[in-house]
């Protein structure tokens, strides 16, 4: 990954290469590949339908943990609880093996804050490997940055399972083993937690390169049908970037929220509370179909162009123009000449990362121009307010 600095508007560019790389530590990521592994070798040993009953039960209770808890609660602060539920949605988090809260929740919101840009922690930009599991293995996000997620460090309990985020996978480990002997525990506990860990990341990785755009966000994110089923409501991604703080994301009937409906369920009996749903006023803005200009998937374009156009400079300016007098026409200068000290790419490429920011620049003031409502459009038209095109 590329070092960042401020371009206009406060847009990070690429300027400059960041000598410590990001890259896999594929040390400690033996265990991540061993407990792949594990679920294979419960072809040697007796495995029931209860084993596989367990297995479905554990992924989806495990992943409401997830969605509710690690994402739509301690990421987003899209609904409320009291502090023993806060601690119990914590602890059945932790039991998914995917670390602690605030370690998940922290870098959510850094994907939030700079998503599809250079300080995105999981990019599809970067390519499909990291965005959906690489990031996770690499030396750069293995620590839990606080500062990040100040709000929920400041309870005790919270930090001790973050510090203790091991203790939930192996007591639920035991339990399947007690459960269902080396069936339940291959089957029920490792081969869920795998399909469990390879659910949430679709969420990285394909949510934002397959799937319908409804609203013009800054950034790549779809709506996903598929990953939806998959994930009990998290595949309506371009919802959740346009209403991050919305606890609902399926925003229409039609897209299925199983997420949703349980907290729905949940606050009814008062175990959550507060539940933020996405204001009808908003519903109905940014709408890519109805003309706003769609600047996620321009500057993901606009951005991929110039990086092969820049690549293309490079690659031409590296090759002589010419070597003798019968190929460099007369009173023309060599290409040794031509190129000066410091090569003909250098302007050329020193100018792209600026012509970049410029360019999108203009296209973030293009999109805020084009968000509108419906009835605002409409009431402009009637009152004779709108643009006047028919000269």
């Amino acid at each position: 990954m590329t070092a960042t600095t401020a371009g206009p508007a406060g847009r990070p560019h690429l300027d400059a290469v960041d000598e410590s790389a990001d890259r896999t530590d594929w040390v400690a990521g033996i265990p991540f590949l061993l407990v792949h592994l594990a679920p294979l070798a419960a072809f040697f040993v007796v495995v029931t339908w209860q084993d596989w009953l367990l297995c479905f039960l554990l992924y989806v209770i495990r992943m409401f943990f997830i969605t509710a808890g690690y994402h739509r609660y301690f990421s987003h602060r899209s609904y409320r609880m009291g502090r023993v539920a806060q601690f119990i949605a914590a602890f059945g988090g932790t039991t998914a093996v995917q670390k602690g809260p605030l370690w998940w929740a922290g870098h959510h919101r850094l994907h939030h804050r700079y998503t599809d840009m250079d300080d995105d922690v999981h990019s599809p930009r970067d390519g499909i490997w990291w965005s959906h599991v690489g990031w996770i293995l690499s030396t750069k996000y293995k620590q839990t940055d606080l500062s990040t997620i100040k709000d929920f460090a400041a309870y005790p309990e919270l930090r001790f399972l973050e510090r203790h985020s091991w203790i939930g996978p192996w007591l639920l480990g035991v339990a399947c083993f007690l459960i269902g002997g080396w069936g339940g525990l291959l089957i029920g506990f490792f081969l869920s937690t795998v399909l469990l860990w390879h659910g949430t990341f679709l969420v990285n990785s394909m949510a934002h390169l397959i799937g319908r755009r409804r609203y013009a966000t800054p950034d790549t994110s779809r709506n996903s049908m598929i990953v939806a089923l998959i994930t009990g409501g998290e595949g309506w991604h371009n919802n959740h970037h346009y209403l991050p703080a919305s606890a609902r994301q399926g925003f229409t009937w039609w897209e299925l929220d199983p997420t949703w409906y349980v907290l729905k369920a949940l606050a009814a009996v008062r175990l959550v509370r507060d539940l933020k749903d996405p204001p009808a006023r908003l519903l109905d803005q940014a709408r890519v179909r109805e003309g706003a200009f769609d600047i996620g998937m321009f500057r993901s374009y606009w951005e991929r162009a110039a990086k092969v156009t820049g690549e293309r400079i490079a690659d031409l300016s590296a090759r002589p123009i010419g070597t003798s007098a019968e190929v460099t026409p007369p009173g023309r200068p060599t290409a040794a000449e031509d190129q000066g000290a410091e090569g003909p790419a250098a302007e050329p490429l020193s100018h792209l990362s600026g012509l970049i920011s410029g360019v999108l620049e203009s296209a973030d003031h293009l999109a805020a121009a084009t968000r509108r409502t419906r009835k605002g459009a409409k009431a402009a038209a009637e009152s004779g307010t709108g643009d006047n095109t028919s000269e």
